[in-house]
Protein backbone atom coordinates (compact mmCIF):
# COMPACT_ATOMS: atom_id res chain seq x y z
CA UNK A 1 0.00 0.00 0.00
CA UNK A 2 1.37 3.38 -1.01
CA UNK A 3 1.46 6.00 1.70
CA UNK A 4 1.24 9.68 0.78
CA UNK A 5 3.03 11.97 3.21
CA UNK A 6 1.61 15.44 3.56
CA UNK A 7 3.79 18.32 4.67
CA UNK A 8 2.39 21.26 6.54
CA UNK A 9 3.56 24.56 5.21
CA UNK A 10 3.54 27.40 7.69
CA UNK A 11 3.50 30.92 6.41
CA UNK A 12 5.40 33.21 8.73
CA UNK A 13 3.46 36.34 9.66
CA UNK A 14 5.03 39.64 8.70
CA UNK A 15 6.74 41.22 11.72
CA UNK A 16 4.91 44.49 11.16
CA UNK A 17 1.54 42.74 10.99
CA UNK A 18 2.37 40.71 14.10
CA UNK A 19 3.13 43.87 16.06
CA UNK A 20 -0.02 45.49 14.64
CA UNK A 21 -2.08 42.59 16.02
CA UNK A 22 -0.36 42.94 19.38
CA UNK A 23 -1.40 46.59 19.46
CA UNK A 24 -5.03 45.62 18.89
CA UNK A 25 -5.54 46.13 15.15
CA UNK A 26 -6.28 43.62 12.44
CA UNK A 27 -4.70 43.95 9.02
CA UNK A 28 -7.16 45.78 6.74
CA UNK A 29 -4.96 47.65 4.29
CA UNK A 30 -2.96 45.72 1.73
CA UNK A 31 0.58 45.10 3.02
CA UNK A 32 2.70 45.00 -0.13
CA UNK A 33 4.97 48.05 0.04
CA UNK A 34 8.74 47.47 0.03
CA UNK A 35 11.34 49.57 1.80
CA UNK A 36 12.27 51.34 -1.43
CA UNK A 37 8.66 52.20 -2.27
CA UNK A 38 7.99 53.48 1.25
CA UNK A 39 11.18 55.52 1.15
CA UNK A 40 10.19 56.84 -2.27
CA UNK A 41 6.85 58.18 -1.01
CA UNK A 42 8.52 59.61 2.11
CA UNK A 43 11.25 61.23 0.02
CA UNK A 44 8.59 62.70 -2.26
CA UNK A 45 6.74 64.18 0.73
CA UNK A 46 9.84 66.18 1.61
CA UNK A 47 11.00 67.07 -1.93
CA UNK A 48 14.30 68.62 -3.02
CA UNK A 49 12.91 71.95 -4.23
CA UNK A 50 10.31 72.57 -1.50
CA UNK A 51 11.99 75.77 -0.34
CA UNK A 52 11.90 77.47 -3.75
CA UNK A 53 9.07 79.93 -2.91
CA UNK A 54 10.77 80.95 0.37
CA UNK A 55 14.30 81.33 -0.99
CA UNK A 56 13.95 84.98 -2.00
CA UNK A 57 12.54 86.10 1.34
CA UNK A 58 15.16 84.14 3.29
CA UNK A 59 17.97 85.66 1.24
CA UNK A 60 16.61 89.14 1.75
CA UNK A 61 16.18 88.94 5.52
CA UNK A 62 19.82 88.32 6.42
CA UNK A 63 21.85 87.53 3.30
CA UNK A 64 23.31 84.27 1.97
CA UNK A 65 25.44 83.30 5.00
CA UNK A 66 22.40 83.04 7.27
CA UNK A 67 20.47 81.05 4.68
CA UNK A 68 23.30 78.59 3.94
CA UNK A 69 24.52 77.97 7.49
CA UNK A 70 20.98 78.05 8.81
CA UNK A 71 20.29 74.93 6.76
CA UNK A 72 23.20 73.14 8.45
CA UNK A 73 21.97 74.09 11.93
CA UNK A 74 18.39 73.02 11.20
CA UNK A 75 19.64 69.72 9.72
CA UNK A 76 21.60 69.02 12.91
CA UNK A 77 18.55 69.40 15.15
CA UNK A 78 16.28 67.63 12.65
CA UNK A 79 18.32 64.48 13.16
CA UNK A 80 17.35 64.46 16.84
CA UNK A 81 13.66 64.63 15.92
CA UNK A 82 14.04 61.96 13.24
CA UNK A 83 15.93 59.57 15.51
CA UNK A 84 13.36 59.99 18.31
CA UNK A 85 10.52 59.30 15.89
CA UNK A 86 12.30 56.34 14.31
CA UNK A 87 12.50 54.61 17.70
CA UNK A 88 8.79 55.14 18.36
CA UNK A 89 7.86 54.05 14.83
CA UNK A 90 9.78 50.81 15.31
CA UNK A 91 7.68 50.03 18.38
CA UNK A 92 4.31 51.22 16.99
CA UNK A 93 4.12 50.50 13.23
CA UNK A 94 0.53 51.71 12.68
CA UNK A 95 -1.12 53.98 10.12
CA UNK A 96 -2.36 56.19 12.96
CA UNK A 97 1.31 56.83 13.73
CA UNK A 98 1.71 60.07 15.71
CA UNK A 99 -1.62 60.14 17.49
CA UNK A 100 -1.49 56.39 18.13
CA UNK A 101 2.00 56.83 19.59
CA UNK A 102 0.77 59.70 21.76
CA UNK A 103 -2.11 57.63 23.13
CA UNK A 104 0.03 54.69 24.17
CA UNK A 105 3.08 56.59 25.37
CA UNK A 106 1.05 59.00 27.51
CA UNK A 107 -0.59 56.18 29.47
CA UNK A 108 -4.21 55.46 30.40
CA UNK A 109 -4.81 58.76 32.20
CA UNK A 110 -3.47 61.23 29.67
CA UNK A 111 -3.51 59.03 26.56
CA UNK A 112 -6.94 60.07 25.21
CA UNK A 113 -6.23 63.80 25.55
CA UNK A 114 -2.71 63.48 24.12
CA UNK A 115 -4.08 61.43 21.25
CA UNK A 116 -6.86 63.95 20.59
CA UNK A 117 -4.47 66.92 20.45
CA UNK A 118 -1.92 65.09 18.33
CA UNK A 119 -4.50 63.77 15.88
CA UNK A 120 -5.96 67.18 15.18
CA UNK A 121 -2.57 68.90 14.90
CA UNK A 122 -1.45 66.24 12.45
CA UNK A 123 -4.66 66.46 10.44
CA UNK A 124 -4.45 70.25 10.23
CA UNK A 125 -0.78 70.09 9.26
CA UNK A 126 -1.19 67.51 6.51
CA UNK A 127 -4.28 68.99 4.89
CA UNK A 128 -2.76 72.48 4.87
CA UNK A 129 0.43 70.84 3.59
CA UNK A 130 -1.53 69.79 0.52
CA UNK A 131 -2.47 73.44 0.09
CA UNK A 132 1.15 74.56 0.46
CA UNK A 133 2.31 72.19 -2.28
CA UNK A 134 -0.59 73.15 -4.53
CA UNK A 135 0.30 76.83 -4.11
CA UNK A 136 4.00 76.16 -4.78
CA UNK A 137 3.19 74.07 -7.85
CA UNK A 138 0.79 76.71 -9.18
CA UNK A 139 3.39 79.44 -8.66
CA UNK A 140 6.05 77.44 -10.49
CA UNK A 141 3.61 76.80 -13.35
CA UNK A 142 2.70 80.48 -13.41
CA UNK A 143 6.33 81.45 -14.04
CA UNK A 144 6.92 78.61 -16.51
CA UNK A 145 4.10 80.08 -18.61
CA UNK A 146 5.45 83.62 -18.14
CA UNK A 147 8.96 82.73 -19.31
CA UNK A 148 7.73 80.45 -22.11
CA UNK A 149 5.49 83.17 -23.60
CA UNK A 150 8.03 85.96 -23.32
CA UNK A 151 8.65 87.46 -19.88
CA UNK A 152 7.50 90.34 -17.74
CA UNK A 153 9.33 92.75 -20.08
CA UNK A 154 8.46 91.03 -23.32
CA UNK A 155 4.69 90.66 -23.09
CA UNK A 156 4.64 87.23 -21.48
CA UNK A 157 1.45 85.95 -19.86
CA UNK A 158 1.31 86.18 -16.07
CA UNK A 159 -1.67 84.23 -14.74
CA UNK A 160 -4.25 86.32 -12.88
CA UNK A 161 -5.38 85.43 -9.37
CA UNK A 162 -8.44 83.69 -10.76
CA UNK A 163 -6.38 81.55 -13.14
CA UNK A 164 -3.89 80.89 -10.35
CA UNK A 165 -6.71 79.62 -8.13
CA UNK A 166 -7.84 77.38 -10.99
CA UNK A 167 -4.33 75.88 -11.18
CA UNK A 168 -4.35 75.40 -7.40
CA UNK A 169 -7.68 73.55 -7.42
CA UNK A 170 -6.73 71.56 -10.53
CA UNK A 171 -3.58 70.18 -8.92
CA UNK A 172 -5.47 69.06 -5.82
CA UNK A 173 -8.13 67.34 -7.94
CA UNK A 174 -5.45 65.47 -9.90
CA UNK A 175 -3.78 64.32 -6.66
CA UNK A 176 -7.13 63.17 -5.26
CA UNK A 177 -8.01 61.24 -8.42
CA UNK A 178 -4.65 59.46 -8.46
CA UNK A 179 -4.93 58.63 -4.76
CA UNK A 180 -8.35 57.09 -5.39
CA UNK A 181 -6.63 54.14 -7.03
CA UNK A 182 -4.40 51.49 -5.46
CA UNK A 183 -1.47 52.67 -3.36
CA UNK A 184 0.76 50.76 -5.75
CA UNK A 185 0.04 53.48 -8.32
CA UNK A 186 1.21 56.15 -5.87
CA UNK A 187 4.22 54.00 -5.02
CA UNK A 188 5.06 53.67 -8.73
CA UNK A 189 4.73 57.41 -9.27
CA UNK A 190 6.81 58.03 -6.16
CA UNK A 191 9.58 55.85 -7.58
CA UNK A 192 9.46 58.06 -10.68
CA UNK A 193 9.52 61.00 -8.26
CA UNK A 194 12.72 59.74 -6.62
CA UNK A 195 14.54 59.53 -9.93
CA UNK A 196 12.95 62.79 -11.11
CA UNK A 197 14.22 64.59 -8.03
CA UNK A 198 17.60 62.85 -7.81
CA UNK A 199 18.45 63.15 -11.51
CA UNK A 200 16.66 66.48 -11.95
CA UNK A 201 18.17 67.74 -8.71
CA UNK A 202 21.68 66.80 -9.84
CA UNK A 203 21.09 68.46 -13.21
CA UNK A 204 19.98 71.73 -11.59
CA UNK A 205 22.60 71.64 -8.84
CA UNK A 206 25.51 70.89 -11.19
CA UNK A 207 24.47 72.67 -14.37
CA UNK A 208 23.16 75.95 -12.97
CA UNK A 209 26.51 77.19 -11.57
CA UNK A 210 28.23 76.03 -14.78
CA UNK A 211 25.80 77.99 -16.93
CA UNK A 212 25.84 81.03 -14.65
CA UNK A 213 29.15 82.63 -15.48
CA UNK A 214 30.51 84.46 -13.62
CA UNK A 215 29.37 83.07 -10.28
CA UNK A 216 29.42 84.69 -6.87
CA UNK A 217 32.63 84.17 -4.85
CA UNK A 218 32.63 81.74 -1.93
CA UNK A 219 33.13 84.66 0.45
CA UNK A 220 29.75 86.07 -0.61
CA UNK A 221 27.96 82.73 -0.32
CA UNK A 222 29.37 81.62 3.04
CA UNK A 223 30.20 84.83 4.90
CA UNK A 224 28.09 87.70 3.56
CA UNK A 225 25.54 88.88 6.10
CA UNK A 226 23.20 91.74 5.25
CA UNK A 227 19.80 92.75 6.56
CA UNK A 228 17.26 94.74 4.57
CA UNK A 229 15.22 96.80 7.06
CA UNK A 230 14.13 99.20 4.31
CA UNK A 231 12.16 96.42 2.56
CA UNK A 232 11.36 93.98 5.39
CA UNK A 233 10.99 96.42 8.27
CA UNK A 234 13.13 94.08 10.40
CA UNK A 235 16.11 95.90 11.90
CA UNK A 236 17.00 93.37 14.62
CA UNK A 237 19.76 91.05 13.38
CA UNK A 238 18.75 88.05 15.54
CA UNK A 239 15.14 88.44 14.40
CA UNK A 240 16.27 88.65 10.78
CA UNK A 241 18.27 85.43 11.18
CA UNK A 242 15.26 83.62 12.69
CA UNK A 243 13.10 84.66 9.72
CA UNK A 244 15.84 83.74 7.25
CA UNK A 245 16.11 80.23 8.68
CA UNK A 246 12.36 79.62 8.24
CA UNK A 247 13.16 78.24 4.79
CA UNK A 248 15.14 75.39 6.34
CA UNK A 249 12.55 74.81 9.07
CA UNK A 250 9.88 74.47 6.39
CA UNK A 251 11.84 72.11 4.15
CA UNK A 252 13.11 69.64 6.71
CA UNK A 253 10.01 67.82 7.88
CA UNK A 254 7.56 65.34 6.37
CA UNK A 255 9.62 62.24 7.15
CA UNK A 256 6.76 60.90 9.28
CA UNK A 257 5.14 59.86 5.99
CA UNK A 258 6.93 56.53 6.37
CA UNK A 259 5.05 55.99 9.64
CA UNK A 260 1.67 56.62 7.97
CA UNK A 261 2.40 53.82 5.51
CA UNK A 262 3.55 51.22 8.02
CA UNK A 263 0.34 49.15 7.84
CA UNK A 264 0.95 48.80 4.10
CA UNK A 265 4.70 48.13 4.32
CA UNK A 266 6.45 44.79 4.72
CA UNK A 267 8.49 44.49 7.91
CA UNK A 268 7.39 47.97 8.94
CA UNK A 269 9.00 47.80 12.39
CA UNK A 270 12.35 47.82 10.58
CA UNK A 271 11.64 49.55 7.25
CA UNK A 272 9.74 52.47 8.83
CA UNK A 273 12.72 53.79 10.84
CA UNK A 274 15.08 53.21 7.90
CA UNK A 275 12.80 55.19 5.56
CA UNK A 276 12.53 58.06 8.07
CA UNK A 277 16.27 58.42 8.58
CA UNK A 278 17.23 57.82 4.95
CA UNK A 279 14.84 60.51 3.75
CA UNK A 280 16.29 63.04 6.19
CA UNK A 281 19.81 62.28 5.01
CA UNK A 282 19.00 62.53 1.30
CA UNK A 283 16.92 65.70 1.54
CA UNK A 284 19.44 67.37 3.85
CA UNK A 285 22.20 66.88 1.28
CA UNK A 286 20.23 67.74 -1.85
CA UNK A 287 18.42 70.69 -0.27
CA UNK A 288 21.65 72.30 0.89
CA UNK A 289 23.29 71.70 -2.47
CA UNK A 290 20.30 73.31 -4.23
CA UNK A 291 20.55 76.42 -2.04
CA UNK A 292 24.28 76.60 -2.76
CA UNK A 293 23.70 76.28 -6.50
CA UNK A 294 21.15 79.11 -6.48
CA UNK A 295 23.29 81.38 -4.33
CA UNK A 296 26.50 80.86 -6.33
CA UNK A 297 24.53 81.55 -9.54
CA UNK A 298 23.18 84.99 -8.53
CA UNK A 299 24.19 87.58 -11.12
CA UNK A 300 22.93 90.79 -9.52
CA UNK A 301 21.47 90.50 -5.98
CA UNK A 302 19.70 93.86 -6.16
CA UNK A 303 18.01 93.07 -9.48
CA UNK A 304 16.34 89.91 -8.12
CA UNK A 305 13.61 91.87 -6.33
CA UNK A 306 13.00 94.52 -8.97
CA UNK A 307 9.28 94.48 -9.89
CA UNK A 308 10.31 95.44 -13.42
CA UNK A 309 12.60 92.48 -14.00
CA UNK A 310 11.74 89.53 -16.25
CA UNK A 311 9.81 87.68 -13.56
CA UNK A 312 8.29 90.78 -11.98
CA UNK A 313 10.24 90.12 -8.78
CA UNK A 314 7.71 87.42 -7.96
CA UNK A 315 9.90 84.32 -7.65
CA UNK A 316 13.60 84.90 -6.99
CA UNK A 317 14.87 81.39 -7.97
CA UNK A 318 13.10 81.75 -11.33
CA UNK A 319 14.90 85.07 -11.90
CA UNK A 320 18.26 83.56 -10.91
CA UNK A 321 17.77 80.69 -13.36
CA UNK A 322 16.54 83.05 -16.09
CA UNK A 323 19.50 85.42 -15.64
CA UNK A 324 21.96 82.53 -15.87
CA UNK A 325 20.57 81.14 -19.13
CA UNK A 326 19.71 84.44 -20.77
CA UNK A 327 23.10 85.96 -20.12
CA UNK A 328 24.85 82.92 -21.57
CA UNK A 329 22.51 81.84 -24.39
CA UNK A 330 20.28 84.89 -24.91
CA UNK A 331 17.10 82.84 -24.50
CA UNK A 332 14.95 81.39 -21.72
CA UNK A 333 14.62 77.78 -22.94
CA UNK A 334 16.96 76.37 -20.32
CA UNK A 335 15.20 78.33 -17.59
CA UNK A 336 11.83 76.90 -18.64
CA UNK A 337 13.25 73.35 -18.55
CA UNK A 338 14.74 73.86 -15.09
CA UNK A 339 11.48 75.34 -13.81
CA UNK A 340 9.63 72.30 -15.16
CA UNK A 341 11.95 70.07 -13.12
CA UNK A 342 11.14 72.14 -10.03
CA UNK A 343 7.41 72.03 -10.81
CA UNK A 344 7.57 68.24 -11.05
CA UNK A 345 9.02 68.13 -7.55
CA UNK A 346 6.00 70.03 -6.20
CA UNK A 347 3.62 67.78 -8.11
CA UNK A 348 5.08 64.57 -6.72
CA UNK A 349 5.37 66.04 -3.23
CA UNK A 350 1.70 67.05 -3.22
CA UNK A 351 0.73 63.59 -4.43
CA UNK A 352 2.54 61.94 -1.51
CA UNK A 353 1.26 64.44 1.06
CA UNK A 354 -2.29 63.68 -0.12
CA UNK A 355 -1.66 59.97 0.48
CA UNK A 356 -0.43 60.72 4.01
CA UNK A 357 -3.29 63.09 4.83
CA UNK A 358 -5.90 60.57 3.72
CA UNK A 359 -4.39 57.85 5.87
CA UNK A 360 -4.32 60.04 8.95
CA UNK A 361 -8.00 60.93 8.44
CA UNK A 362 -8.78 57.25 7.83
CA UNK A 363 -6.98 56.19 11.01
CA UNK A 364 -8.67 58.88 13.10
CA UNK A 365 -12.11 58.03 11.70
CA UNK A 366 -11.42 54.35 12.37
CA UNK A 367 -11.09 55.39 15.99
CA UNK A 368 -14.28 57.52 15.80
CA UNK A 369 -12.44 60.82 16.27
CA UNK A 370 -14.01 62.73 13.35
CA UNK A 371 -17.66 63.64 12.73
CA UNK A 372 -19.33 61.13 10.39
CA UNK A 373 -16.47 58.69 10.95
CA UNK A 374 -18.24 55.71 9.28
CA UNK A 375 -18.11 57.58 5.98
CA UNK A 376 -14.41 58.51 6.10
CA UNK A 377 -13.17 55.12 7.32
CA UNK A 378 -14.61 53.20 4.35
CA UNK A 379 -12.04 51.30 2.32
CA UNK A 380 -12.53 50.89 -1.42
CA UNK A 381 -13.36 47.17 -1.89
CA UNK A 382 -11.14 46.77 -4.95
CA UNK A 383 -8.24 49.17 -4.48
CA UNK A 384 -8.09 48.94 -0.66
CA UNK A 385 -7.57 52.69 -0.21
CA UNK A 386 -9.55 55.18 1.95
CA UNK A 387 -11.19 56.91 -1.02
CA UNK A 388 -13.67 59.01 0.99
CA UNK A 389 -10.88 60.28 3.26
CA UNK A 390 -8.90 61.28 0.18
CA UNK A 391 -11.70 63.48 -1.13
CA UNK A 392 -12.46 64.98 2.28
CA UNK A 393 -8.83 66.15 2.50
CA UNK A 394 -8.96 67.45 -1.08
CA UNK A 395 -12.12 69.50 -0.51
CA UNK A 396 -10.82 71.10 2.68
CA UNK A 397 -7.47 71.98 1.09
CA UNK A 398 -9.29 73.55 -1.88
CA UNK A 399 -11.29 75.72 0.52
CA UNK A 400 -8.03 76.83 2.15
CA UNK A 401 -6.96 78.31 -1.17
CA UNK A 402 -10.00 80.51 -1.74
CA UNK A 403 -8.42 83.55 -0.01
CA UNK A 404 -5.91 83.62 -2.90
CA UNK A 405 -8.42 85.85 -4.69
CA UNK A 406 -8.18 88.56 -2.02
CA UNK A 407 -5.03 88.12 0.09
CA UNK A 408 -1.38 88.41 -0.98
CA UNK A 409 -0.03 86.63 2.11
CA UNK A 410 -2.00 83.40 1.77
CA UNK A 411 1.13 81.30 1.16
CA UNK A 412 2.80 82.57 4.34
CA UNK A 413 -0.29 81.63 6.32
CA UNK A 414 -0.68 78.19 4.72
CA UNK A 415 2.95 77.15 5.27
CA UNK A 416 2.84 78.46 8.83
CA UNK A 417 -0.31 76.48 9.60
CA UNK A 418 1.12 73.42 7.88
CA UNK A 419 4.44 73.55 9.70
CA UNK A 420 2.98 74.25 13.14
CA UNK A 421 0.33 71.55 12.77
CA UNK A 422 2.58 68.96 11.15
CA UNK A 423 5.71 69.50 13.26
CA UNK A 424 3.68 70.32 16.37
CA UNK A 425 2.17 66.85 16.10
CA UNK A 426 5.69 65.40 16.46
CA UNK A 427 6.14 67.07 19.85
CA UNK A 428 3.40 65.22 21.75
CA UNK A 429 4.59 61.59 21.34
CA UNK A 430 8.22 62.68 21.71
CA UNK A 431 7.45 64.47 24.99
CA UNK A 432 5.44 61.47 26.19
CA UNK A 433 8.38 59.19 25.35
CA UNK A 434 10.68 61.57 27.25
CA UNK A 435 8.75 61.45 30.53
CA UNK A 436 7.33 57.91 30.50
CA UNK A 437 8.56 55.08 32.68
CA UNK A 438 10.94 52.97 30.59
CA UNK A 439 9.46 49.69 31.89
CA UNK A 440 6.20 50.55 30.11
CA UNK A 441 7.87 50.80 26.71
CA UNK A 442 8.20 47.75 24.49
CA UNK A 443 11.08 48.54 22.12
CA UNK A 444 11.17 47.54 18.49
CA UNK A 445 14.27 46.62 16.48
CA UNK A 446 15.39 50.28 16.52
CA UNK A 447 15.97 51.19 20.17
CA UNK A 448 17.84 54.13 21.71
CA UNK A 449 18.22 52.75 25.21
CA UNK A 450 19.66 55.29 27.64
CA UNK A 451 20.15 57.83 24.85
CA UNK A 452 16.40 58.35 24.51
CA UNK A 453 16.13 61.06 27.19
CA UNK A 454 18.72 63.50 25.78
CA UNK A 455 17.61 62.80 22.22
CA UNK A 456 13.93 63.35 23.02
CA UNK A 457 14.65 66.46 25.10
CA UNK A 458 16.62 68.17 22.32
CA UNK A 459 14.00 67.10 19.76
CA UNK A 460 11.12 68.47 21.85
CA UNK A 461 12.79 71.82 22.51
CA UNK A 462 13.65 72.19 18.83
CA UNK A 463 10.05 71.54 17.79
CA UNK A 464 8.84 74.17 20.28
CA UNK A 465 11.25 76.69 18.77
CA UNK A 466 10.21 75.86 15.21
CA UNK A 467 6.50 76.26 15.92
CA UNK A 468 7.10 79.55 17.73
CA UNK A 469 9.13 80.94 14.82
CA UNK A 470 6.27 80.38 12.37
CA UNK A 471 3.92 82.43 14.54
CA UNK A 472 6.05 85.55 14.18
CA UNK A 473 5.17 88.50 11.91
CA UNK A 474 7.32 88.36 8.77
CA UNK A 475 7.10 92.01 7.69
CA UNK A 476 6.90 95.35 9.47
CA UNK A 477 5.03 97.57 9.92
CA UNK A 478 2.16 95.12 10.20
CA UNK A 479 -0.74 95.84 7.85
CA UNK A 480 -3.72 93.87 6.56
CA UNK A 481 -1.74 93.09 3.39
CA UNK A 482 1.24 91.49 5.15
CA UNK A 483 -0.37 90.21 8.35
CA UNK A 484 0.55 86.59 9.19
CA UNK A 485 -2.92 85.38 10.10
CA UNK A 486 -1.70 81.84 10.91
CA UNK A 487 -1.84 82.45 14.71
CA UNK A 488 -5.44 83.66 14.41
CA UNK A 489 -6.52 80.79 12.13
CA UNK A 490 -4.75 78.15 14.22
CA UNK A 491 -5.97 79.67 17.45
CA UNK A 492 -9.56 79.59 16.23
CA UNK A 493 -9.43 76.00 14.98
CA UNK A 494 -7.58 74.65 18.01
CA UNK A 495 -9.92 76.52 20.35
CA UNK A 496 -12.89 74.83 18.70
CA UNK A 497 -11.16 71.46 18.92
CA UNK A 498 -10.41 71.99 22.63
CA UNK A 499 -13.93 73.23 23.29
CA UNK A 500 -15.28 70.12 21.61
CA UNK A 501 -13.05 68.04 23.86
CA UNK A 502 -14.18 69.75 27.07
CA UNK A 503 -17.88 69.74 26.25
CA UNK A 504 -18.27 66.38 24.58
CA UNK A 505 -15.34 64.40 23.15
CA UNK A 506 -13.67 63.64 26.49
CA UNK A 507 -16.76 61.59 27.40
CA UNK A 508 -16.40 59.16 24.52
CA UNK A 509 -13.01 59.55 22.81
CA UNK A 510 -10.61 57.06 24.34
CA UNK A 511 -7.91 57.19 21.70
CA UNK A 512 -7.17 54.38 19.25
CA UNK A 513 -9.96 51.80 19.19
CA UNK A 514 -8.78 48.22 18.99
CA UNK A 515 -10.52 45.79 16.69
CA UNK A 516 -8.72 42.77 18.14
CA UNK A 517 -8.88 41.80 21.82
CA UNK A 518 -5.37 41.84 23.25
CA UNK A 519 -3.68 42.20 26.60
CA UNK A 520 -3.03 45.73 27.82
CA UNK A 521 0.64 45.07 28.37
CA UNK A 522 1.93 46.06 24.95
Amino acid sequence: MQVFRTESVSVEMDTGEKRLNELGYKQELRREMTLFKTMAITFSSMAVFTGTPLYGASLRYAGPASLIWGWVVVTFFTWFVGIAMAEICSSFPTTGSLYFWAAHLAGHRWGPFASWCCAWLETIGLISGMGAQAFSGSQALQFIILLATGNNKGGGYLASKGVFLGMYIGLIIIWAVLNTFALQLIAFLSIISVWWQVIGGLVVIIMLPLVAQPTQPASYVFTHFETAPESTGVSSKPYAVILSVLLSNYCLYGYDTAAHLTEETKGADKTGPIAILSSIGIISFFGWAYNLALTFSIQDPNYLYDPNNETGGGLVPAQIIYDAFHRRYQNATGAVVFMCIIWGSFFFCGLSVTASAARVVYALSRDKGIPFSPIWRKIHPKYKVPRNAVWLCAIISMLLGLPILKLDVIFTAIISISTIGWVGGYAIPIFARLVMDEKNFKPGPFYLGRARRPVCLVAFLWICYTCSAFLLPTLYPITWNNFNYAPVALGLVLSLVMLWWVLDARKWFKGPVRNIDVNDDI
